[in-house]
């Protein structure tokens, strides 16, 4: 199998999503477009005092042909990596490796998808759901997207803008610690994940294809839940986890 290529990349811009997640968009020196499939990652090499360290990030941008890509990062405390993201000023310069990975939607695939992430987990469900807009897919797909509370909501305007110009997406945030006047759905992933299958089984009249991303626990939770509990064959379960 070929290396993915190397090349560098400048960071033009730098915004937070929200309190702890900041939205950093590069390019390449080179001009060239980035290829690659949605839901693939890519890995930077960030030159810190102790050392090179590289750091794999899911690519939260649409496969367009542009130059350039977006990524979400969130900021870990005394992490090696974030902190010095945040922190990297536009104009910047560094390495990229990529892309690489194998959680992809096949384009072709012509069945509804339930999308089920937490955190920044949603940042390779959004290039899918943003390339599936852009190629003006019907297929019924849905996003189940967990978090605490309200203001940790990434992406919030993007996804029910979409959900609202779009019938065949719908935007399912749910918290875990909403406040009283929090309308929509409650608790974990997994408390929704059986009902809302079975439904978008009878709207888009075949079985889901399921895309999980988050921290292994969820990951693994929401799989045994597919697989075991329902009996939703392997082939319908695709599942990423980023700890």
């Amino acid at each position: 199998m070929a290396r993915p290529p190397t090349f560098d990349v400048e960071l033009v811009r730098s915004e937070p999503l929200s309190h702890r997640v900041k939205s950093l968009r590069f390019r390449r020196v080179d001009g060239e477009p980035i290829v690659f499939d949605a839901g693939q990652w890519i890995s930077l090499a960030l030159p810190l005092e102790t050392g090179e360290v590289r750091r794999a990030y899911s690519i939260a941008s649409e496969p367009a042909g542009s130059s350039e890509f977006d990524l979400a990062v969130t900021l870990v405390d005394n992490g090696p990596g974030s902190p010095f993201l945040h922190a990297l000023p536009v104009g910047s310069h560094l390495t990229a490796i990529g892309p690489q990975g194998f959680f992809t939607r096949t384009r072709e695939l012509g069945q509804p998808a339930l999308f089920i992430a937490t955190g920044t987990g949603v940042t390779p469900l959004r290039s899918m759901i943003l390339d599936a807009a852009r190629r003006g897919e019907k297929t019924p797909q849905w996003l189940l997207f967990g978090l605490r509370t309200e203001r940790d909501i990434i992406y919030r305007a993007e996804l029910e803008e979409l959900a609202r110009t779009h019938s065949w997406f719908r935007f399912l945030p749910t918290l875990s610690q909403g406040t009283d006047d929090w309308a929509g759905l409650r608790g974990y992933v997994q408390t929704h994940v059986a009902h809302l299958w079975k439904e978008l089984e009878a709207e888009g009249k075949a079985a889901p294809h399921t895309f999980i991303c988050g921290l292994h626990e969820m990951v693994g939770s929401v799989r045994d839940l597919l697989r075991k509990e329902m009996q939703v064959p392997r082939e319908f379960v695709h599942s990423e986890r980023y700890d």
